[in-house]
């Protein structure tokens, strides 16, 4: 388990691609595989790295049109981790 985080850690850290970019393909794998921790994971990192409601949305309409109608349900649990885990004073 240490080799997967330290792997994680590097593969995640700021790049010429962005934390936040990064995190949110990680997302869209995640949805795409149906996933329930790994979108729980990725949300709650993606609030910590500022993204915004629209940019989520983006993302999982990518996701959903590549991974078509099984993706939209997963996608449909990512917005609503992130309306629930976005603090309420944003």
């Amino acid at each position: 388990m240490k080799g997967f985080n330290s792997m994680a850690k590097a593969a995640l850290a700021e790049g010429t691609v962005s934390a936040l970019h990064k995190e949110l393909i990680a997302l869209a794998i995640g949805v795409s595989s149906r996933c329930d921790a790994c979108i729980g994971f990725h949300v709650k990192a993606l609030i910590r790295l500022g993204v915004t409601r629209e940019q989520l949305i983006e993302t999982l309409a990518v996701c959903t049109y590549m991974g078509g109608g099984p993706t939209l349900m997963y996608a449909a649990e990512a917005v609503n981790a992130y309306d629930e885990m976005l603090p309420k004073s944003a």
